[in-house]
């Protein structure tokens, strides 16, 4: 049997209507890379490759969305893709899909050169970024989620122990709803500020000797860690929401020290 293979012959049953009257929240694509453009503080460019997560709100009388055009909105955007173009693609996609509500999620390795603190030789150290956008009706929220490892060093061990103290690598993850525009490098320095000791890709024999005696000299635990950072972050005017994660991978434990703070400027 021979099929229609021209478009207005073919069914779109996407379209057609659904009799069980029940709304979806969230409809979409997940997990499709893409490449992207990230201004860094420095005044540089990162050409980098985010992971998208695009979902739209579905009325209870379609049957389907138009997935296709998700992956049509990017492709389009191809050179365009960036920070600045983020509530634009947001609402492209709702005009596009024929929605009242969205979200976009765009997740990527950033990096920062930095300096290792005594020899001074530079090297790259990657963060996992995401952007978070929604559209609810017409207002745009935007929120930044950033990755940061970082050592964290038990006070406990320092104190009980006569020699040493068990130290550990952590990832605090700093998710922020702001009011105008916030650097991902001033997130990240917050929260190396706070830590026990701030990781460096490369690190030569002296620096060695320094984040050590750093870390063992400024000791940690995971409260301590996002009670210091959320106390940094409520002094930050652009910024009207937060929540602090620290994920402690314990050095003498097959388990995880953790903890999370919510925290408002408002």
């Amino acid at each position: 049997m021979n099929r229609p293979t021209t478009p207005e012959l073919i069914e779109d049953v996407q379209n057609t209507v659904d009799k069980r009257h029940l709304d979806i929240n969230q409809v979409g694509i997940k997990d499709i890379k893409h490449p992207i453009i990230v201004k860094d503080k420095s005044g540089g460019e990162q050409h980098t490759v985010a992971s998208f997560n695009m979902y739209v709100h579905l009325p209870h009388n379609f049957k389907g969305t138009h997935m296709s055009r998700f992956v049509e909105i990017l492709n389009e955007n191809e050179k365009a893709i960036s920070v600045e173009s983020f509530e634009k693609i947001l609402r492209e996609m709702l005009v596009r899909l024929e929605s009242e509500a969205c979200d976009l999620e765009m997740t990527f390795p950033y990096f920062i050169n930095k300096a290792a603190p005594i020899s001074g030789v530079k090297s790259l150290l990657d963060y996992e970024v995401s952007f978070i956008g929604q559209i609810v009706n017409g207002r745009f929220l935007n929120s930044i989620k950033v990755v940061v490892p970082v050592t964290s060093l038990c006070p406990c061990s320092k104190k009980i122990s006569e020699y040493g103290a068990h130290n550990q690598r952590s990832h605090v993850t700093v998710t922020t709803v702001t009011n105008d525009f916030v650097w991902i490098e001033d997130i990240i320095n917050i929260v190396e500020k706070q830590a026990s000791c701030e990781l460096y890709g490369l690190l030569k024999r002296p620096d060695e000797k320094f984040v050590t005696e750093r870390a063992y000299d400024n000791p940690k635990f995971v409260e301590d860690m996002v009670r210091d950072i959320a106390q940094e972050l409520k002094a930050v005017e652009k910024i009207d929401h937060f929540v602090v994660e620290s994920e402690n991978f314990e050095s003498i434990h097959n388990h995880s020290a953790y903890a999370l703070i919510k925290g408002s400027n408002i």
